[in-house]
């Protein structure tokens, strides 16, 4: 299949980027667009930022250095990728970072002045980009739609989270990117299931609509308490794969419900990855995945957990690091907490390694919360969310 295009959002810090990719990725979504946002900056902060409560994700993102190895890694992640593509590439790309533009087709620019839009105009001319939309960004005031041909260009106000963008010029941006993301939706989905290296895979929509999972704007609306009737549905014990949009809690109990046998999860930049069982030791200080441990015991609340939260100093780590990624042993009898901003594929991975607790719990920032996917535990019941205060 030919290579799929790879839209980079570009302009300095504080112009908006991340605010306008959260909405054109939600406006793509509802129009059934196949397409990805690949995080290529340590900042990345994904689309849980703006659908959290602000206060919360001031407390969760960490500000991470650039480093060769990510930018390795995330042109290694281009270069294999199985969707188009939108791009995050940060606001202050230096000259060894722009590797990551090379592997790129288009770009969208987001300035405020004009010593900013020449230094990112100059970066889009000199990796050979093609430019789709020249967009000025203003806090405030009404977006104007100025020229949509060749180049999309105009003035987009109001690009603060957690509002939702509606103008004529963002329509046309939308209409832009659905242009050239113009691949067939049903037979990308095929061709991906097709590949499956197990002989039952379960396409996440697909499954919501036949349980009547709630729908908004053609998206399921995944909720912890839909888990029971979920796992009572699929089989148990079995090779199982996931394909399709969800949050980290579900294919964290679809690999538990699947175990000991494989489960096998759909990456957009990876194509198919297994969830393997970490190996129980403490973690190299320099290891890519390092962790916080907190107890809560019997003495402090009702269930005793030990909270896990994952960490990537390096805001990056490669699926193929997977065998030599190592988890603390933690103490025995008490419940899991697993959470961190990490790959749905290392979530699932943390989960396997510690099932023999007797309940696992994952956090997810928009419910606030952990979702209760695995239980031995009657009082600790699978869908139960769990406060972590």
């Amino acid at each position: 299949m030919e290579q799929f295009p790879a839209v980079i959002i570009g302009g300095p810090p504080d112009s908006g980027k991340s605010v306008l990719t959260a909405n054109l990725t939600q406006a793509l979504r509802e129009r059934g667009v196949a397409h990805y946002v690949l995080r290529a900056c340590p900042d990345g902060e994904g689309d849980w930022s703006h659908l959290a409560d602000q206060e919360q994700v001031r407390t969760l993102v960490v500000p991470r250095q650039w480093t060769p190895s990510f930018v390795e890694h995330v042109c290694r992640d281009l270069e294999r990728r199985h969707l188009p593509l939108i791009v995050d590439v940060g606001g202050r790309p230096q000259p060894w970072q722009e590797a990551i533009f090379g592997h790129c087709t288009h770009a969208i620019l987001l300035t405020k002045d004009e010593d900013s839009h020449h230094a990112w105009l100059d970066r889009v001319t000199s990796h050979g980009l093609i430019l789709l939309a020249d967009l000025r960004s203003e806090l405030e005031g009404e977006s104007v739609l100025a020229d949509r041909r060749p180049v999309l260009r105009g003035t987009i106000a109001g690009l603060e989270r957690g509002v939702r963008l509606e103008s004529t010029l963002f329509e046309a941006l939308v209409e832009r990117l659905t242009g050239i993301f113009a691949y067939d939706a049903e037979k990308l989905r095929q061709v991906h299931l097709d590949a499956t290296p197990v002989e039952t895979s379960i396409d996440l929509d697909r499954l919501a609509r036949t349980l009547h999972i709630p729908h908004r704007k053609e998206r399921a609306v995944w909720e912890p308490r839909h888990l029971p009737q979920v796992l009572d549905y699929l089989p148990q014990a079995i090779s199982l794969g996931a394909y399709g949009r969800g949050p980290n809690w579900l294919y964290a109990a679809l690999a538990l419900l699947a175990a000991p046998s494989t489960f096998v999860q759909f990456d957009p930049r990876l194509g198919w990855v297994e969830a393997r069982s970490l190996r129980l030791a403490a973690p190299e200080p320099s290891a890519p995945l390092q962790f916080q441990i907190h107890e809560r015991l019997e003495r402090e609340r009702r269930h005793p957990y030990t909270h896990l939260k994952g960490l990537l100093p390096t805001a990056y780590v490669d699926y193929s690091q997977i065998d030599s990624l190592v988890t603390p042993p933690i103490r025995t009898g008490t419940g899991v907490v697993l959470s961190g901003q990490l790959p749905h594929w290392l979530t699932t991975s943390l989960a396997l390694t510690y099932r023999t607790a007797p309940w696992i719990a994952v956090y997810q920032p928009q419910l606030e919360g952990a979702a209760v996917v695995y239980s031995a535990d009657q009082t600790q019941p699978v869908g139960n969310l769990l406060s972590l205060h």
